[in-house]
This record gives structure tokens, C-alpha cells and sequence, in this order.
């Protein structure tokens, strides 16, 4: 979804709970990238709920805030949108040329996107290789937003005077970000796994390349709801406890009794995934690795949790593993890594790209 033209963009993820910046500089010459600029901004729980803009006033404010504080002189960006507004299918159709695809996949797009197709923004891309469904055939990515959520979002884009090139999806850019930074050590089969405030988003890579995508609506304000339920807490109370800090008349058993059922729920949808691939691509192949990104990477016990779910090694995506982070920004930003991820793969789109 291309809003202009533009060489270089800011790299822009409007998340439920934060706000991250990401100003990329190419090297040349293969030596990759460094960042020049980078803002990671908190957002008050009333701003955006469940992906849905309720203050646009704030979020605008927080952008302009951002771009004059770090003196960010490139107001073209790429941003990214995730949840149950964006649908990601994989389809198979008869191989067929560019033009008459391009007539087709509309017709196609009815037949499984489950909104009105008026008021969904199509793209699509074909993947190379052989198709799942054998000789004759191709396979497409097919991905439907409505063109509300890419309207509200844009407007507060605009609003704070910056220009949206690029509207992506989430998980794209975080698959962008691990292509960057492992390209060389891709795990052949591997579920990348990004953690956001109401959404956990899956990709299935098999052979290094994605073959499978899902949003499950669960993330961390789901800990933070349960803990409030099942503790009578205050919201701010049981965002403390989420981070295991003390909080009165709270011990830290009965918060990690609470946030294990948690992680219990959200390992059990991942491995309907997993087992839903297997199916799907005929293979019996168990993953070799998991990459978390998000803000929720960090739950208490969630990695463990996964690893023992699934009996191989979980890590943090680290989006400046290639990624050049100056020493002037390490120290605020380098604990931030799994967080940026997607604003990382964001910067390094370009307007035209697929």
C-alpha cells in the first residue's frame, strides 16, 4: 500500500501501549546500516485500545514531540498496522500471468477475506518457488486492511506534518528486521513470534522463508486484565506486578501462579499453529528456534515456558545484531531491542519495494 514516493523512510510503529522511531543510514558497500535516530515514546492506556485510535490529539502530539526532540529532519515514513483489521492469507490458484492475475485476485480476495471487499485495501504478492499444491500451480500472499484503520492511522501521520509512503503489516516488518540481522543463519524451520499489547502475531518460516502468518488476540494487556481479576488490582497495580515489582499486600508466588496460566493459553494457540503447518505444508518437521520480538518478549516465565513447549532454544530478536547502534544511543536504547524490531523493519523499506 504505497502512499507517494520517497528513497530513504522513518521507520514508524504506532503500537497500543508506545510509540517507536527508527531513522536508518545505509553504509554502502554491503557494510549494512546504523541508526541515526531513535524515540521510544510510552502512551497512556486510553490512547489507542485494541488498535483502534481513541485520542488522536495525544497520538499526534507524541509524534510532533518525537521528530522535534530528536531533531529528526525526514518526515516520510513507513508504518506498520497489525490485529483482527489486517488478514494475511496464503492461497493457491492455477499459475496464471501478472495481467490476469491482477484481474482475478479480487474475486479471489471475496472468497477469503471475511470483511466487505469495499471496505478492505488489497495487495498481494506472488512467492516464488513451487506451489504447496503441486505442478501447475502458484502460491500467493494475499493481505486485506481496512481502509478505516489505514484512514485513522494516516490522518494522525499527517496531522503531526509527517508524510505515510508505506502502510505495512506488522509482521512483514518484523520478518524484515530478522532477514536483515540473520541472513546469513536464517533457521531453516523457526516461528518468529511478536508479542504486542492485545495481539501476539506468529510467522511460520520453513526452509528460511515464511509460509504462515496469525494474529492471536492475546498479549500483555490480557496478563495485566487477569491480574486485575484475579488479584483486585488497580490497573497501574497490576502493570507493576507483571514486571514482578512489589505491590502491597501482592506476593510474587501468586503473580507468577497468574501470569504461568497466562503464558499456558498463549504456548497452547502457538502450538495450534505450529501443528496447523505441519498439516497444512505435509511435513513433519519440528521447529529448530523461536525469535521473540514485541513489548511483550519480556513476560515473566514466557520464554521458559515456550522452550519447554517446544524443546528448542527461545531468544530475543536482536534487531542491531547487523544493525550498526551508535555508543550516543546505546545506553538509552540497547536494552530495548525486542521492542524495536518492527520500527527497525519498518526503516528498511523503501517506497516501492514488495
Amino acid at each position: 500500500m504505497q502512499f507517494g514516493r520517497s528513497k530513504d523512510l522513518v521507520g514508524l510503529d504506532i503500537g497500543d501501549s508506545s510509540i517507536k522511531v527508527v531513522e536508518l543510514k545505509e553504509l554502502g558497500r554491503g557494510r549494512g546500516w546504523e541508526v541515526q535516530s531513535m524515540a521510544h515514546e510510552p502512551l497512556p492506556p486510553e490512547a489507542i485500545v485494541d488498535g483502534a485510535i481513541m485520542d488522536a490529539g495525544l497520538v499526534v502530539d507524541t509524534l510532533q514531540r518525537i521528530w522535534s526532540q530528536r531533531r529528526i529532519k525526514n518526515k516520510r515514513v513507513a508504518t506498520g498496522l497489525s490485529g483482527h483489521s489486517v488478514i494475511i492469507r496464503r492461497i493457491n490458484l492455477p499459475a496464471m500471468g501478472e495481467q490476469e492475475l491482477a484481474e482475478q485476485i479480487r474475486w479471489e480476495a471475496e472468497q477469503y477475506i471475511p470483511f466487505n471487499i469495499q471496505e478492505v485495501s488489497l495487495d498481494y504478492h506472488v512467492l516464488e518457488g513451487s506451489s504447496l499444491a503441486g505442478e501447475g500451480n502458484m502460491d500467493v500472499i494475499l493481505v486485506a486492511a481496512r481502509k478505516e484503520k489505514i484512514d485513522d492511522y494516516t490522518s494522525v501521520i499527517s496531522q503531526a506534518g509527517l508524510e505515510p509512503v508505506v502502510v505495512d503489516v506488522g509482521t512483514f516488518a518484523a520478518l524484515n528486521c530478522l532477514e536483515a540481522n540473520y541472513a546469513a543463519e536464517m533457521p531453516g524451520h523457526a516461528a518468529l513470534i511478536d508479542i504486542g499489547a492485545s495481539v501476539t502475531s506468529i510467522a511460520i518460516l520453513q526452509n528460511g522463508v515464511s509460509v504462515f502468518w496469525r494474529d492471536i488476540q492475546i498479549g500483555g494487556n490480557q496478563y495485566t486484565a487477569t491480574l486485575q481479576r484475579e488479584l483486585n488490582l488497580s490497573r497501574e497495580q497490576a502493570d507493576a506486578a507483571k514486571r514482578m515489582e512489589t505491590v502491597e499486600g501482592v506476593s510474587m508466588e501468586q503473580v507468577a501462579t497468574i501470569l504461568a496460566s497466562v503464558n499456558d493459553d498463549l504456548c497452547h494457540e502457538i502450538h495450534r499453529t505450529v501443528d496447523f503447518v505441519k498439516a497444512f505444508a505435509g511435513t513433519e518437521t519440528p521447529l529448530q528456534a523461536i525469535l521473540l520480538t514485541g513489548g511483550g518478549a519480556r513476560l515473566p516465565g514466557l520464554q521458559d515456558a515456550l522452550g519447554k513447549q517446544f524443546g528448542v532454544r527461545v531468544d530475543m530478536l536482536d534487531p542491531f545484531r547487523k544493525v550498526r547502534l551508535p555508543s550516543r544511543l546505546e545506553g538509552q536504547f540497547a536494552e530495548t531491542g525486542p521492542e524495536t524490531a518492527v520500527a527497525v523493519g519498518l526503516a528498511l523499506r523503501k517506497a516501492g519495494d514488495r
